[in-house]
């Protein structure tokens, strides 16, 4: 009998600490950004390379003030259970698929890491491993991935329980969900995606699920394809073979000394699926619809380096590589998303059993055509594009409980829009209400319904940060109607404008805030402008008066500290 209810877990966890409040206006590179491209690539694998870059992490705050205490913590979690599996969730981070219990066997399918431990590998800087994590928008681990999201009950269309999470994702401006189910009897889990691009223009979308499974000597990852793009974190993307690479089998991740990505090149046409295996020639198993035509592997590699990574993460002793599912072919891409479109589409996981000796064997063919004959008796290609159609009967259906809720911005997107056009939802089925909205959202709603924003003490915090064009507008006109003499205005103004890469007129929206008020916030922001125009001196002036307007800021304390060293 299908079963969906929420429970807690405890776990040793650290401490994540309060959002930095500081907008993140530098931001390390991307060693994913514009790597050299081999030119046995062919073109249409590559088009889309460095696409819809962006420049930070804005309109999110960093996630950079966690520590290395771990203690007990009680995570609110989503379990979906039936007489094979047992999947739980984790709301609160990001959806996280925690677990995947095959009873029958008594076999755990994922990496459950023991303890929560951030470390700075996200684009908001705290990550942590373990699981399936779902990744939207843009390069990287995604914003959602230490926050939490909206999860709901809804009926399926058969009367099965369906856990529903969503959220708002602030950077493109789109609403997505996970969809996720387990009918009675079902060997595998079901996991809907849906993403919408609500604008009138095409929007550089991205999505990756990746999973965290154990590592062994002789674990293999196998995945129906005879190529690979490698990218080894010192150079470009290049053609290789698989599984035979510089005369090692990179199938077997422990064989490898340095951490690595190898995109597989999946043909066309060709169910995509990939697996790791054990000696015994069992793994988790994870295929979709057409739609998530990339499959990756990542491996820390077997250094001191990847072993020191993999103990920060976790505890000693316990190694875990990455496979992975995403909608381009490599994750140096962002690939257009039509005006007003959505994209979808229905992965499933479960255990895949199959005979050892030929899945590692030396005829890569061979094991390769076991796993897919397998595969195909676990969950026919044709039933699970029957699921996908079976999923659309339900997706638009209103939960019929909140079981917790995310942050803020859907509800305040969704008051902006009827406001402004007249729109009165976001996306079908997603439920955005007052209820979300806190203390955050505050002074965007009073100038969304006053066309002003309310001035504070300059010592405390800047409320969120907002780069979307559209409130931008509306900032703009409140500062040109009403006389331009509201500090946190153009500060705020000042930030827009240097996301848009407007450097000089945020640096006078800056100037003018500080003028009208003194802020360590417009200082500190100057400063970021002098530093990268090359005028130490003045950056230094700039920084240490934003110092010593908040010295109880670690933050901005260790912004101090390395701006005057330089």
């Amino acid at each position: 009998m299908s079963d969906l209810r929420m429970e807690t877990l405890s776990i040793p966890a650290a401490g994540l600490g309060p959002e930095n409040p500081l907008p993140p206006l530098a931001h390390a590179p991307d060693v994913h950004a514009a790597p050299q491209m081999d030119p046995a690539i062919p073109p249409e694998d590559s088009r889309y390379v460095g696409y819809g870059r962006v420049p930070g992490c804005l309109p999110y705050r960093l996630q950079d003030q966690y520590n290395r205490t771990r203690r007990a913590r009680r995570f609110h979690v989503a379990v979906l259970e039936n007489e094979i599996l047992r999947a739980t969730f984790m709301p609160e981070l990001g959806g996280r698929l925690w677990s995947l219990y095959h009873k029958p066997a008594r076999r755990e399918l994922l990496d459950v890491n023991p303890v929560f431990q951030p470390a700075n590998l996200a684009i908001r800087n705290a990550w942590f491993s373990g699981g399936v994590e779902w990744n939207i928008g843009l390069v990287g681990h995604c914003p959602f991935t230490c926050s939490p999201l909206f999860t709901a009950r809804v009926n399926g269309a058969d009367g099965a329980p369906v856990l529903r999470m969503y959220e708002w994702e602030r950077i493109r401006c789109v609403p997505f969900q996970v969809d996720a189910w387990l009918p009675d009897g079902s060997k595998v889990l079901f996991v809907h995606v849906r993403i919408r691009n609500p604008h009138h223009h095409d929007t550089p979308m991205y999505w990756w699920s990746n999973m965290a499974v154990p590592e062994t000597p002789d674990t293999r990852v196998l995945v129906p394809a005879d190529h690979a793009y490698r990218f080894a974190y010192n150079g470009g993307l290049m053609r290789v073979p698989i599984p035979m690479c510089d005369g090692i089998d990179r199938t077997y991740t422990t064989r490898t000394d340095h951490s690595m990505d190898f995109f597989f090149r999946i043909p066309d046409g060709q169910r995509p699926w990939i697996t790791a295996l054990d000696a015994r020639g069992r793994g988790v198993i994870q295929t979709s619809t057409e739609r998530l035509k990339g499959r990756k592997l990542f491996l820390w590699g077997n250094s001191t380096g990847g072993h020191r990574w993999q103990e920060f993460l976790s505890v000693p002793g316990r190694g875990y590589l990455e496979i992975q599912s995403g909608l381009a072919r490599t994750q140096a891409e962002h690939l257009p998303m039509p005006p007003e479109s959505e994209w979808s589409w229905l992965e499933a996981y479960g255990l895949m059993e199959t005979d050892p000796a030929t899945v590692h064997g030396a005829d890569w063919t061979l094991a390769r055509q076991a796993v897919e004959n397998r595969l195909e008796q676990l969950i026919p290609r044709q039933r699970l594009e029957q699921e996908y159609r079976h999923a659309g009967r339900f997706l638009d259906r209103t939960p019929y409980e909140i079981c917790r809720r995310g942050a803020g911005w859907g509800a305040l997107e969704r008051l902006r829009l009827a406001k402004t056009s007249g729109a009165i939802a976001v996306m079908p089925g997603l439920v955005f209400d007052d209820a979300s909205l806190t203390e955050e959202q505050d002074p965007w709603l009073e100038l969304l319904r006053n066309g002003v924003m309310t001035e504070q003490s300059p010592r405390d915090p800047p409320p969120a940060w907002m780069v979307q064009p559209e409130w931008r507008g509306l900032l703009e006109r409140s500062l040109s109607l009403r006389g331009g003499s509201n500090w946190l205005a153009w500060l705020h103004a000042g930030v827009m404008r240097y996301y848009a890469g407007e450097t000089m007129s945020a640096r006078e929206a800056w100037e003018r805030s500080y003028r009208l008020t003194p802020s360590p916030w417009a200082a500190r922001n100057l400063a970021i402008v002098a530093r990268d125009e090359g005028k130490h001196g003045e950056a230094a002036d700039w920084i240490v008066a934003a110092m010593l307007g908040r010295p109880d800021l670690l933050p901005l304390a260790a912004e101090c500290g390395n701006m005057l060293l330089e």
